[in-house]
């Protein structure tokens, strides 16, 4: 009787429950089961139900459907098979014990002795959890993971450099995809985006504003050699020195030998030639020239040197190219001699041959300057009597050059696909860029991309065309596509990160080629959300959307021969997301997860132990000490999401002048000195940490000169580290970013800036991509590069020091409020505030777990002045917000307006002070000049925009010294007294012109003095 009323209640309950399971899926079809199997099918049912709509603790896919039941009552076993979204939840070693506890417990004790097996897509769910998250490596699924190989090649490329990454990614070879490009439409016989402008970009540059400056450094930091589907070099000037043909008739190719037996002669193959240019379709420039070969000598008996001529002074990427063979040497030694400094590079010649390889990014002068702009090859190696080859040397991204529909792009090469790119380094076409036999570009270049990477990798692992291509021999380790299109809200909550990747390869099997099994892509794809997730949860926004870990036959997820995947960072369509998406410290965040999901992948696929690079180091300084040597002070940036990126060691760089910076010394410690350096000369300084896991990325730059003359230098202090998105505008029903309030910092660089937002009605729907509705934005900008914070800038500041007589010494508002540097020691301090402003300006969002950020004066630096100011120092103040951020900050205090009025004796007027960007010296101040000067507002490839200036005001004893001429309103305010200070409601180093530049710097500092 008991275990009636008990099986009647549970009847009751499952028809309860009847309704909402409908909810979640189509009604299921229990014909031709048993009575039973129906009894425990609807139990799971509850089970999903539960595990769907409550959520907690497994918050399964509302997709989630059991695709057949089976019990076997001779065999005492039961098998579930869930359809494949059961695998799109993280699977663990609990979440599984609790799935199959929580199913047990549903089905009832007649089954208790019944072995239970529960899979998702033919894998039991046990097989799901990745090898990084098993209790034990014991516990570790063997066949996802690479074959032992013990003739694995030399990397193709091995800078030479005092430190080794054992820890980290040395010699692994990735493929980095970052999404889409300009690509020709045929339809519309025009050239355009693949996605809309939305929220001041396009998906066709946003994921580069990850990779290029933070992605790909990172994983070269750590140690790997990392080849990129698209340019990667934002530079649109290039210059090709080569064999047969030259891009500029100024540039230099030479040959030499001290020995006739090393001869060079031409290859018997096809090398690189600058062919007609534009590139038709099927044309290879690969394959239009020739390349160069001698023998190998245990000396440097023969050389080659090219020397380019540069169009610009500037940043230039490296490419050597060559042709590859077994018989070639595996360590041919090249040189970039570059301004100040050289950097060598072993190559690997027996792969990677017949492409353009890339070295690094460095720093040229205009013009032809063998001393310090070439790079030099010699036939020197370990290995005597075997081939040195020798093709054309490439230096800068340059402009697209591949022709479409009669037309060329008319943009930077790396804004155009990776069908394009890929084209000009030399991939044949049918096996790699032209999938529709030139009928599409958009789907062309979506296979290029992981095709490119099969190609990399050659037979048995070649394109799926031809897998027994002969490819290039690169054993390519990783693949990963980088997206931004996860979807799109109605509310102005996250989308937050999809995941994707596939257990099918494009021949329809689960395993690679070499029969390793394809959830290592699944491995991969986890580790990396999770990472992801945590970090931006951390840092950012605790209710980060984590999405699903989607198993789908996408292009960039199937294809690939090797592990690999496709992430969805976010949602470029959704506002919510954008606002932390046009944030370069999100971007720096969400890069270094990337990058540690993908060393911790590595480590455990090759079974040794990770250690993460160690972050920037803070608190540098820049000083004279007692004796007049240089002395630098650091500190280490405590990584609170890693226990292992503890730095061991820092390498100190140096620059003298205007040269580029070359690696002076590698220490233990968090300080070190530098002697005999020469009076009048600005050097410059950087400091990067160091660990077995790789190199940080550098600190800001700090620069120090003495003159001949002076006693007591003048410290700059930089106070300006702001980075951010620009300011963000809701008002009921319209939202979007807001431009002229603030543009945002970018951090040194941004490539993903299309123009401004003008469609901020959050009701205006999605039309085409060229009427995307909501955030759609301008596209005056999408082919400069927006400058921001260069953290430079004492070197600009220090520049008119030295010009005005004057000696100078740097550092950190961080040295100086934490008491590193005492102010006491000076008499004349140059704050440097740029466009310093709390964050909550931007988007609150941004600070929800760290806090606000970027202060003007926060209270330590206030109570830092203070004291210095009243034992007699002078004080130089200059930025953009010195204002608005004091008096009318969300945060501003009481003590904000006294210390501006008492102690630095100005007062606050109004923001957006100016249009124009000139200011002149007022009449009656002791500054009386008839010059004007002329700060930038517009766009300046050099200098960052201050689209918002200060207008000040003097108080009761102080007065005018510069107003902006659009209004004579206040741009700079003086006092004289005890002390003396100067506050300019602009950034001094904005001014334009050196010379204006100088000039007022000579006449504050007078002032001062």
């Amino acid at each position: 009787m008991k275990h009636a009323i008990l099986f009647f209640l549970l009847l009751i309950f499952l028809f309860s429950c009847a309704p909402k399971i409908a909810l979640i899926g189509p009604k299921y079809n229990y014909s031709g089961m048993d009575k039973p199997t129906i009894k425990v099918h609807k139990k799971i049912e509850v089970f999903i139900y539960q595990g769907v709509k409550e959520g907690v603790p497994l918050k399964l896919d509302r997709r989630t459907r059991i695709d057949s039941l089976a019990i076997d009552d001779k065999n005492l076993k039961i098998l579930i098979d869930f359809n494949k979204f059961l695998g799109y939840i993280p699977l663990r070693v609990d979440n599984v014990n609790l799935i199959y506890k929580t199913i047990r417990e549903a089905i009832g004790k007649k089954y208790r002795k019944y072995q239970l097996l529960i899979r998702s897509k033919k894998y039991s769910i046990q097989e799901l959890i990745p090898n990084y998250f098993r209790s034990k490596k014991e516990n570790y699924d063997l066949s996802r993971m690479p074959l032992p190989n013990v003739n694995r090649p030399l990397p193709p490329v091995r800078p030479q450099r005092p430190w080794s990454t054992s820890g980290g990614l040395e010699g692994k070879n990735i493929v980095v995809s970052h999404s889409h490009g300009w690509y020709y439409e045929k339809m519309n016989r025009r050239w355009e985006w693949q996605r809309p402008r939305l929220f001041q970009s396009v998906e066709d540059l946003l994921p580069m504003s990850f990779t290029i400056p933070y992605l790909i450094p990172m994983l070269e930091n750590a140690g790997a050699n990392v080849f990129a589907t698209r340019e990667r070099d934002v530079q649109i000037n290039e210059a090709v020195v080569d064999n047969d043909s030259l891009s500029s008739k100024a540039s230099q190719y030479f040959e030499w030998q001290t020995n006739p037996q090393f001869t060079w002669q031409t290859g018997a193959d096809s090398g690189f030639a600058i062919s007609a240019v534009p590139y038709l379709y099927g044309v290879n420039p690969f394959r239009h020239g020739t390349y160069r070969v001698t023998t190998s000598d245990s000396t440097a008996s023969a050389g080659i040197n090219w020397v380019p001529d540069i169009p610009e002074d500037g940043r230039y990427a490296v490419y050597i190219s060559f042709h590859s063979s077994p018989e070639n040497v595996d360590d041919a030694r090249y040189t970039v001699v570059h301004r100040g400094a050289h950097n060598t590079f072993l190559i690997n010649q027996q792969i990677g041959g017949g492409t353009w390889v890339y070295l690094g990014t460095f720093s040229f002068s205009k013009g032809v300057n063998p001393d310090s702009g070439s790079v030099r090859l010699t036939n020197m190696s370990k290995s005597k009597d075997r081939m040195v080859s020798a093709d054309a040397i490439r230096f800068g991204g340059g402009m697209g050059d591949v022709s479409r529909g009669g037309s060329i792009s008319g943009r930077p090469r790396f804004e155009e696909g990776a069908r394009y790119y890929l084209q000009y380094a030399g991939m044949p076409d049918t096996l790699v860029y032209s999938h529709t036999n030139n009928q599409d570009d958009y789907i062309d270049d979506r296979y290029a991309r992981p095709e490119y990477a099969n190609f990399l990798k050659g037979a048995p692992y070649g394109p799926n065309k031809n897998r027994q291509a002969e490819g290039l021999g690169v054993p390519v380790d990783l693949s990963l596509a980088f997206h931004t299109d996860a979807g799109i809200s109605e509310s102005d909550t996250t989308i937050g990160t999809l995941m994707i990747y596939s257990t099918m390869g494009a021949d329809t099997t689960d395993v690679f080629p070499d029969s390793v099994s394809r959830l290592a892509d699944r491995d991969f794809g986890d580790i990396l959300q999770t990472q992801i997730i945590h970090d931006i949860r951390s840092c950012f926004d605790p209710i980060w959307n984590r999405r699903e870990l989607m198993d789908s036959e996408y292009t960039e997820a199937y294809q690939p021969n090797m592990p690999g995947a496709l992430v969805e960072l976010l949602s470029h369509q959704n506002f919510g997301d954008m606002k932390f998406g046009m944030d370069p410290r999100f971007r720096f965040l969400a890069a270094r997860a990337i990058y540690k999901g993908m060393l911790k992948f590595l480590a455990t696929s090759y079974n040794y132990g990770y250690v993460v690079q160690p972050l920037p180091v803070t608190h540098f300084s820049a000083t004279f000490d007692s004796i007049g040597k240089v002395l630098l002070q650091w500190r280490p940036h405590e990584d609170t999401l890693e226990t292992t990126a503890t730095p061991s060691k820092y390498i100190v760089y140096i620059r003298r002048g205007n040269a580029d910076f070359s690696l002076a010394k590698i220490v233990d410690q968090t300080t070190t000195v530098f002697s005999d350096l020469t009076p009048g000369t600005i050097y410059s300084f950087k400091i990067a940490a160091l660990n077995k896991g790789g190199r940080s990325f550098d600190s800001e730059i700090l620069s120090v000169c003495k003159t001949p003359d002076a006693v007591r230098p003048v410290l700059i202090v930089n106070g300006f580290d702001r980075i951010s998105a620009p300011a963000v505008f809701s008002a009921g029903k319209f939202s979007g970013f807001w431009n002229l309030e603030d543009q945002g910092v970018p951090d040194r660089f941004d490539i993903g800036f299309t123009g401004a937002q003008f469609d901020f009605d959050d009701s205006s729907k999605y039309r085409t991509n060229d009427a995307p509705g909501h955030g759609n934005s301008l596209a005056g900008f999408e082919t400069r590069i927006i400058p921001g914070n260069s953290f430079d800038f004492p070197f600009v500041h220090g520049q008119s020091i030295k010009n005005a007589g004057y000696s100078f010494v740097s550092c950190s508002a961080e040295a100086v409020m934490d008491s590193l540097v005492n102010l006491a020691d000076f008499e004349i301090v140059d704050l440097i505030l740029g466009e310093e402003k709390e964050t909550h300006w931007q988007k609150p969002e941004m600070d929800s777990v760290l806090g606000t950020q970027f202060k003007t004066f926060p209270q330590k630096m206030q109570n830092k002045i203070r004291k210095f100011t009243e034992n007699g120092g002078n004080i130089f103040v200059s930025g953009a917000y010195l204002g608005k951020d004091m008096f009318a900050g969300k945060d501003s205090t009481d003590q904000d307006l006294i210390f501006a009025e008492s102690v630095l004796h100005y007062s606050w007027a109004i923001d957006h002070a100016s249009s124009s960007g000139r200011v002149f010296f007022n009449s009656d101040s002791l500054f009386s000049s008839d010059s004007l000067l002329q700060f930038n507002q517009g766009y300046n490839p050099k200098i960052y925009t201050v689209e918002a200036p200060d207008a000040l005001n003097p108080v009761k004893d102080s007065y005018t010294i510069l107003r902006y001429k659009d209004n004579s309103f206040c741009a700079a305010v003086g006092h004289k007294g005890e002390y003396n200070t100067v506050i300019m409601g602009f950034p001094f180093e904005s001014i334009i012109k050196k010379e204006q530049r100088d000039y007022l710097m000579k006449m504050v500092l007078e002032f001062l003095k």
